[in-house]
Formats: structure tokens, C-alpha cells, sequence
């Protein structure tokens, strides 16, 4: 895991077959131009006030779709954005909303100037953004679907009962007898697979505390604990995704125009139906960013697109793989940067 695979985007130009380019060109370009491209969409973490305000001042595009968010939830979510406050951006029942617009809105201008992913794929929170993208989930029912799904997870677990913790170069094979040792009955979990360096783990707040202090002693670099308001992707999420279900089996999922690798698995989806209950299972379970984005390398992946807020995902990425090549776009400055990456 973690492995440099940037050979294995040599499959898809053999020598053999490589033909010759202009004066200039070179072996590593061609194979380069037969990369595939995805688009990756971030979930909490990534917030930041004046989130999407650079993106609606230039494009009308994007500027609908904040127009879009604030008529279908009843209040102004762009306000939030653009302006904060940044406590109240912080609630996890405003952050997910307001993730997905950014991410929407981002995603709106790419696809108006015809620049379209092989593939999608989403952090947590950020599977509904794709799943926007993929023309499976309607804007409208998806900003409505994550603002109860954040007042579900927060309502789950009372304020401080739960934690989440970040267990960075934790030795190989140290984590399931580390979790083990620390629930002594009570919940901790790997809750985000996030790279071969980083785990993130989440139950009560007792055993998350005695977790990092066993995984410091096992030789972790870092271990700490994150400002988070709910310990997500455990098993104390499980209220909040019975509540989550009612939900989605009333919303229309369509069959995907672009595959999803999925975070509940790490495996493509095709179907409605599949992405309906990937967003069902992954509420309780944790996310395997790591094993989604090596999937994404082996069907020929080769360049990914981090479309909304921040740059999480496209920091993480040369960690899981550094063959791989990540760009972002969440400001309008940035759209130049993308048409280039992906010349």
C-alpha cells in the first residue's frame, strides 16, 4: 500500500505501440496524454468562510446553484458561506450543505466548459457531490438529504461523549490490537482510511483518549485528537442512519452517467440502487479513501481533479500513490490551473 504505481499507467502506451510525437515529445508525454482523469469531492475539514464566493462572482453558473441551495433549504446558505459566521458555518447541520454547494457549483463550471471525469468519487460527505455529478442525485434532493443527515449524526451521540483522533505513521500491523486494548466496553473504531500514514479513529471520547496515548507508545508520529462536534463513521452513527434511511428510500437515485468508486467499499457503482445504499452503509462504517483512490489507479487513473472547497484530498493523494497527479478547483483562480493539468 502506498507504493509508487506510476508504472502501471505503462499498460495503456507499451513501447511498441508509442507513436512518434513532434520534435520535443517524449515517452513520459504520451504516456501522460493516455491518463484518465477523475474528479474527487471532499467532505468535512474542508470548510472555510468565503468558501464559493470567488466562484459565484464570475460564473453564472455557479452563482445559480447557491441560489438553488438557499430556495431549497429555506434559509441563505450562501450568506454562510461567503460571509459566516464561522461558528455557524461549523455546525455539522450547515457544514455539510454548504460543503456540497461549493462543490456543485465547481463542478457546474467544469461541465459547462466540457471538461467531464472517467470517474467520480467522493470523501464521506463528498459521495453526494459526486453522486451529483455522476446525474444520479438531483442538486436539490441531495442539499436536502445532508442537511438532515447532519442534524442526524450530531443529534446521535450527545456533545463530548464522543471523539475522533488523527493516528499519523502508525506502525504496520499495531492498529487492531491498539483499538482492541483501549475499548475496555467502550466504542473506538477506525473510522478513515485516509492514506497509508493516517488513520482516523472515533468512538466515546474514553477510548478514543486512551487510543492515542497506546498508539504513542507504539511508535505513532502524531497522535491527536480533532475539533470535530460527533464521532462520525462508527458504530455510535447507527441512529443516526436509521433515521438517514426514511430518507433516502423517498428520493430518486438514477442510474449513474459516470461510475462512482464508492468509500463504504472502495469498489465502482453503476446503478441507483447501489448508490442509494452506499450512502446508507458508509453513515456507521468507515471510509477507505485509501482503497478507493488505489482503484481509481488501477482502472488507469492517473490525474484527479479535487472539485469544491480546500485541498485535502489532493494533499493526500501522492501519500496513497506518488504517480498519481492532483490539481483543485474551489476558486475561480483556479480554473486555468485545471485546463492545464489536464491538457
Amino acid at each position: 500500500m502506498g507504493a509508487d504505481r506510476s508504472g502501471i499507467f505503462l499498460t495503456y502506451a507499451p513501447l511498441e505501440r508509442n507513436p512518434a510525437g513532434p520534435a520535443g515529445s517524449s515517452y513520459t508525454e504520451n504516456v501522460r496524454s493516455l491518463m484518465k482523469t477523475a474528479f474527487i469531492f471532499p467532505g468535512q475539514g474542508s470548510q472555510y468562510v468565503g468558501m464559493g464566493k470567488s466562484l459565484a462572482e464570475r460564473f453564472p453558473s455557479a452563482r445559480a446553484v447557491f441560489t438553488q441551495a438557499d430556495q431549497a433549504l429555506g434559509f441563505s446558505l450562501t450568506q454562510l458561506c461567503f460571509e459566516g459566521p464561522a461558528e455557524a458555518l461549523q455546525l455539522t447541520e450547515n457544514m455539510q450543505p454548504a460543503l456540497l454547494t461549493v462543490s456543485v457549483a465547481a463542478w457546474r463550471v467544469l461541465d459547462e466548459q466540457n471538461v467531464h471525469p472517467y470517474f467520480v468519487a467522493g470523501h464521506s460527505l463528498g459521495e453526494y457531490s459526486a453522486l451529483v455529478a455522476a446525474k444520479s442525485l438531483a442538486f436539490e434532493d441531495a442539499v436536502r438529504l445532508v442537511h438532515k443527515r447532519g442534524q442526524y449524526m450530531q443529534e446521535a451521540v450527545p456533545v463530548g461523549a464522543g471523539a475522533m483522533a488523527a493516528l499519523l505513521r502508525l506502525p504496520a500491523g499495531k492498529l487492531d490490537a491498539i483499538l482492541t486494548e483501549a475499548s475496555q466496553g467502550d466504542v473506538v473504531t477506525a473510522a478513515n482510511f485516509n492514506s497509508p500514514d493516517q488513520v482516523v479513529i472515533a468512538g466515546h471520547a474514553s477510548a478514543v483518549a486512551r487510543a492515542v496515548e497506546l498508539a504513542k507508545a507504539a511508535g505513532a508520529r502524531r497522535a491527536l485528537l480533532l475539533p470535530v462536534s460527533a464521532p462520525f463513521h462508527c458504530p455510535l452513527m447507527e441512529p443516526a442512519q436509521r433515521r438517514l434511511k426514511a430518507d433516502l428510500d423517498t428520493t430518486e437515485f438514477r442510474d449513474l452517467a459516470v461510475p462512482l468508486v464508492n468509500g463504504w467499499q472502495g469498489r465502482v457503482i453503476r446503478t441507483g440502487g447501489e448508490a442509494r445504499e452506499g450512502l446508507y452503509q458508509q453513515v456507521p462504517n468507515p471510509v477507505r479513501w485509501t482503497e478507493a483512490i488505489q482503484k481509481l489507479a488501477s482502472l488507469g487513473v492517473g490525474r484527479f481533479v479535487e472539485v469544491g472547497a480546500g485541498g485535502v484530498l489532493t494533499g493526500l493523494l501522492r501519500t496513497i500513490d506518488r504517480g498519481l497527479e492532483g490539481s483543485k478547483f474551489g476558486e475561480a483562480q483556479d480554473v486555468e490551473k485545471v485546463h492545464a493539468a489536464i491538457a
